[in-house]
């Protein structure tokens, strides 16, 4: 676990004993020699643990300890004390220090094993505080928005720009969850206690869009009966996300060029220049890099906006990540309708989901679970599932050969449960009999109906 670490230990042998034991263990260590140096490293940068002496000149760990309390992202705390001050170190841990250690040191396992404990602690107190963030902003989980192998360097990506201010475009087909990565990099970012303002560029009528991104003053056009802020004002010190940014027409791409140019606009109608103090974050499903070919799309603006790309992976790449999403909509939509319990999806159903194609992607599973758990009894089964996804035959892929055998025993359960009745098996399984009839030719089913 790559983490910062802070020593404040005044005795230096014993320092840098600490500092080799815990470099060669791959984190990165800063050292201080006494309570006030150590106070001043914490107020000036960021750590993710300190290991400190209790007993030190000019302020000991335990003032340090204190003082530190009310640093934004204060670390977690690992006493060091001689023998004979293990009383101090207890009390405090009763004050929230997380462990104490004795010197001298046992061995550095113990060492080692005390900071790996720590850091997992920070880790998942971290990742709390993450969940609260994304739920108080109406958003999933952090681990559910981010699951699945072809996620993590999605997630990389957005933890490297989430700090600096530079504009990110988001490519992706419709439904993989563009808006929520553009508010995932708001929410890591120094602008975060700012708006964050969203605006569909294909959802406003062309003649509408300038005013909705720029504002405008009284009497600008007609019905214009008062001014007006638009979305660049109000996202002021925060972050503007321009979602289907290919749908903007010319001129406006020409103005929103200077914006991001100038960092400066007007309202419509109105010769004052506003600042614009605002971070950008565009979103396509459209290659604009073919727009800009064939003259669709500005060059220029294409440049100013693809600063920082990120390609989000459609869900058919994804499959890994279908399993825990489905749980998470399930639970979500259960709570909705006022389920006592949360409404499951059955393994045949589950299967028939692996094997979908997603067109429609995570927004379009989305819909899919919630129609599921509106129409269930129980749990989610083929029977609650569209038709379109019953009857869809994807290209085999790695889970081709789970899927058939699961889907092969399921039908062949069905099939003797109703004694070889084709017509009774496939309304069970809530799909066609035409349907049913080319699964058992593909599955190599015997069927044997009883008269």
């Amino acid at each position: 676990m790559s983490a910062t670490i802070l020593i404040v230990e005044d005795d230096s042998v014993f320092r840098e004993l600490l500092t080799t034991i815990l470099d060669k263990a791959g984190y990165t260590v800063a050292s201080a020699s006494d309570g006030g140096e150590g106070l001043r490293r914490i107020q000036r940068e960021s750590f993710d643990l300190v290991l400190s002496d209790l007993k030190m000149p000019v302020r000991s760990g335990l003032d340090l300890y204190r003082a530190t309390r009310d640093e934004p992202n204060a670390p977690l705390f690992i006493f060091i004390t001689a023998f004979g001050r293990v009383d101090e170190a207890v009390s405090a841990i009763k004050d929230g220090a997380f462990d104490f250690l004795s010197k001298p040191l046992k061995d550095p396992a113990s060492l080692l094993v005390t900071v790996k404990r720590a850091l997992e602690q920070v880790e998942l107190e971290r990742l709390t505080v993450s969940m609260q963030e994304t739920e108080q902003a109406g958003l999933p989980p952090e681990e559910l928005i981010f699951a699945g192998r072809e996620m993590e360097h999605v997630r990389k990506l957005v933890q490297d720009v989430a700090r600096t201010s530079a504009t990110v475009l988001l490519h992706g087909e419709s439904g993989t969850g563009k808006e929520l990565i553009a508010r995932m990099v708001h929410l890591a970012s120094p602008r975060k206690a700012a708006p964050f303002v969203p605006l569909n560029c294909a959802a406003i009528p062309e003649n509408l869009l300038e005013s909705e991104l720029f504002g405008h003053e009284r009497g600008a056009f007609t019905g214009a009966v008062q001014a007006r802020r638009g979305k660049f004002e109000l996202a002021q010190g925060g972050t503007i996300f321009l979602d289907e940014i290919g749908e903007m027409p010319a001129l406006l791409q020409a103005k929103l060029l200077r914006v991001l140019q100038e960092r400066v606009f007007e309202r419509v109608g109105g010769s004052l220049q506003i600042k614009a103090d605002v971070r950008v974050i565009a979103a396509s499903n459209r290659d604009l890099s073919r727009e800009v070919a064939e003259k669709r799309f500005r060059e220029d603006l294409f440049y100013r906006l693809n600063v920082f790309p990120i390609t989000l992976p459609p869900l058919r790449e994804r499959t890994d990540a279908i399993p825990q999403l489905v749980r998470y909509f399930c639970a979500r939509f259960s709570a909705a309708v006022g389920a006592h319990r949360p409404i499951g999806v059955s393994s045949a159903a589950l299967a028939y989901i692996l094997r979908y194609s997603w067109p429609g992607n995570v927004r379009e599973l989305q819909n899919i679970i919630e129609r599921g758990v509106i129409l269930a009894r129980g749990e989610i089964t083929p029977r609650e599932l569209p038709q379109e996804l019953l009857e869809q035959n994807p290209p085999a892929d790695a889970h081709e050969g789970i899927l058939k055998h699961r889907e092969k025993e399921t039908i062949g359960k069905m099939l003797q449960q109703f004694k070889g009745n084709r017509r009774q098996t496939a309304e069970a399984l809530g799909i066609s009999l035409r349907t049913l009839q080319y699964r058992i030719k593909d599955l190599g089913l015997m069927v044997k109906e009883e008269s």
